[in-house]
């Protein structure tokens, strides 16, 4: 239990040490004359194959059968280890990780097209799916200012885009300021990535609320209180049932289960940190920054596209699995697309962008993606 505080206290320290450090700038304007014709054209070849083909943008059967199967898998694992049936040391830690790969694609499929609005037409549902991201010890409202907002809208630009805001010993945008362990980072990083998820769900959340409301997101009466209060439940529940309940249930100590919790949010933080690392900290994406005026120098569709990169297109049980999100580019430009449309859509937008001259980058495998990403931290480890 001491070593999980110590673990708990120094995530929170490097929450702190965020809030304090990192000042946001007003939010940068993209330009409405750069290449307006390649987004106009885009939109409307994108509208025209849905028209074309009869479909919506939303969820099909095979997208509510993954949920199925993904929430399945996220709860019948800690089912049975609250059944009190589980005998052996290596069953905890199996069902544990089993659940892990679950909660990964909750997060990745399910609660990640419900909370962009695209799972469904009907809010509710979208709303009510959404709701899975706080079964799985995280919280929708935070996500949808942190991602749909701050991250989808300002891509790789430092002071606002949320994903690049990291401890002062990673540095994932060549603008960050530098320090000498940097040189280190693509060694060190991979237990970060793993224990990034146990670290949202119990600190940065919390942080990240508190800065959301200082920028002026939960200005309504009582907004803040009341989010803070829901947050709070959601995450007790979660852990009485994802690891007071196995505690008392199961035969062996508690600092087992604890442990295999662990190694459960671990497999799901490598899993979620990767898939989204590798989509925009790579040597081909750009880190724009805004003129003295605020202003980018490209419409925000460009944008999208130089800041973005596609890696394993023809795995399909990786597409199944993380949600589409093997084909990040599409997600970007259309993130009010089901990812279920993704590789039918991927060839109108790859077609476009060459046609009029944007970068669409793309790498073969997640092995290239994960190697290329990984020289990326070695190079932001260089002292500039």
């Amino acid at each position: 239990m001491a070593i999980y505080k110590l673990l708990m206290n120094t995530l929170f320290c490097f929450e702190i040490v965020n809030l304090i450090k990192y000042n946001y700038i007003d939010n940068p304007k993209f330009s409405r004359d750069i290449n307006a014709d390649f987004s106009k054209t885009l939109r409307n070849r994108i509208n025209t194959y849905f028209k074309t083909h009869d479909k919506n943008r939303n969820a099909n059967p095979a997208m509510v059968i993954k949920t199925i199967v993904m929430l399945s898998l996220f709860f019948i694992p800690l089912i049975i280890l609250a059944s009190g049936l589980v005998s052996t040391v290596w069953m905890i830690f199996m069902l544990y990780i089993i659940s892990g790969f679950g909660m990964a694609g909750i997060g990745m499929s399910v609660m990640h097209d419900a909370l962009h609005g695209s799972y469904s037409k009907n809010k509710k549902i979208n709303t009510f799916l959404g709701y899975t991201f706080n079964l799985i010890g995280a919280n929708a409202a935070i996500w949808k200012i942190q991602h749909n907002i701050l991250h989808h809208t300002y891509t790789n630009i430092d002071h606002a885009d949320d994903d690049l805001n990291a401890p002062f010993f990673l540095r994932f945008s060549p603008n960050a300021k530098y320090y000498w362990l940097h040189q280190y980072q693509y060694i060190y990083i991979w237990f970060f990535y793993g224990i990034s998820t146990i670290s949202w769900i119990t600190t940065k959340d919390f942080v990240r609320l508190k800065r959301y409301k200082e920028m002026g997101f939960f200005d309504k009466k009582n907004e803040y209180k009341k989010t803070l209060i829901s947050m709070v439940a959601w995450k007790l529940s979660y852990y009485i049932y994802a690891l007071l309940l196995p505690m008392i249930m199961v035969q062996f100590s508690w600092c087992v289960v604890l442990l295999a919790f662990i190694s459960m949010h671990f497999v799901t933080g490598i899993l979620v940190s990767v898939v989204f690392q590798i989509a925009h900290i790579m040597p081909v994406n750009t880190f724009p920054l805004p003129d003295e005026q605020g202003i980018m120098n490209d419409n925000w569709y460009g944008h999208q596209f130089a800041t973005t990169c596609n890696f394993s297109p023809k795995s399909n049980f990786l597409f199944w699995f993380i949600g589409g999100l093997n084909y990040q580019i599409e997600h970007h430009v259309l993130p009010d697309v089901c990812h279920v449309h993704y590789k039918k859509l991927t060839k109108i937008v790859a077609d476009t962008a060459q046609e009029f001259g944007m970068p669409y980058h793309v790498k073969k495998s997640l092995f290239a993606a994960i190697s290329d990403h990984t020289k990326m931290l070695r190079m932001l480890g260089v002292k500039p």
